[in-house]
């Protein structure tokens, strides 16, 4: 089984920020996701 990067408890921050009106580049770095990897922006918007 692959082991998570994440924990749940992260990605949650992680999108909470996000809702908060954080910028998605600015979470990216702060939390090291790739910019091209996140869907941040696209989970936080709805």
């Amino acid at each position: 089984m692959k082991r998570k990067r994440f924990t749940e408890e992260q990605s949650i921050g992680v999108l909470k920020e996000s809702e908060a009106g954080a910028q998605t580049d600015d979470i990216c770095r702060r939390h090291g996701i790739s910019s091209g990897l996140s869907d941040v922006s696209a989970y936080g918007s709805k």
